[in-house]
């Protein structure tokens, strides 16, 4: 029986060396890029107008098919197009991700208070909603440093939307701060009003200046906060590794934002 002959393969040249790094760095960039445009984008919490809930520090995912795509959704807002794709209304309560509405270019982040059509007005302090007053009780003390290192005890006060969405707000100045007496605002279609936590501290959809926050259209949404995934104190930095012992709130790490 006649037999083939094997001849042995000539072996493939090695492919390996700079342009294979190269390569894989891109591919890892690529990845990297669908990954932060349609899925998750982190963000870290630079000021403290949403305090007790998000604290300077915290470092969070926000999830970017949570209220589906607009050209903000993209680095740079660079996409050629308007309005939403495959989108999904935020739902009061929710902290949210937005591009501030007088540049469509900084990153805000607050809390969903007001949906379209709704009228929102504070009167001492407390949320009306359609003129029906949202439930806020005292619940105790939160503790924070001033500038100066001094140990400050604000008054906490649990609120409760009409959704049932329940979380606390710090009220540093009681109920005597410029912004707790306000105007009814009447919320314009395909905008929301956005509110911090920390009320006294907070620039928001209360002010309806040139130079505020105002109602936030609904394209300008980002993504929907969703979980802590690293927390260090305020000034420093996260590379700095060895002093994460002593400074990283391990207590915040992974906890879900409500």
């Amino acid at each position: 029986m006649a037999m083939d002959n094997l001849q042995e393969k000539p072996q493939a040249k090695d492919t390996g060396g700079l342009g294979e790094t190269i390569r894989v760095i891109i591919e890892a960039l690529l990845i990297a890029l669908v990954i932060r445009t349609f899925a998750f984008q982190p963000f870290n919490i630079p000021s403290g107008s949403l305090i007790p809930t998000l604290l300077i520090g915290d470092y969070l995912f926000v999830s970017k098919y949570a209220y589906g795509y607009s050209k903000h959704s993209f680095p740079y807002s660079i996409a050629p197009f308007e309005g939403r794709v495959w989108g999904a209304e935020p739902k009061r309560g929710d902290i949210a991700v937005f591009k501030l509405p007088r540049d469509g270019e900084t990153d805000y982040i607050k809390r969903v208070i007001g949906l379209p059509g709704d009228r929102v007005q504070l009167i001492n302090g407390l949320v009306y909603i359609n003129g029906q007053p949202v439930k806020k009780e005292a619940d105790g003390v939160f503790e924070e440093r001033d500038q100066f290192g001094r140990v400050l005890r604000v008054p906490r006060f649990r609120e409760t939307l009409p959704n049932g969405v329940t979380y606390h707000v710090n009220e540093r100045e009681g109920n005597r701060s410029y912004w707790d007496n306000t105007p009814e605002y009447l919320v314009p279609p395909g905008h929301y009003f956005m509110m911090g936590d920390n009320r006294d501290n907070s620039t928001d959809s209360r002010d309806q200046s040139a130079q505020g926050v105002g109602f936030v259209p609904y394209e300008n949404f980002v993504g929907r906060a969703e979980m802590i995934f690293f927390s260090i104190e305020e000034g420093t930095p996260p590379w700095m590794i060895w002093r994460w012992p002593g400074e990283a709130r391990w207590g915040r790490i992974f906890q879900k934002i409500r």
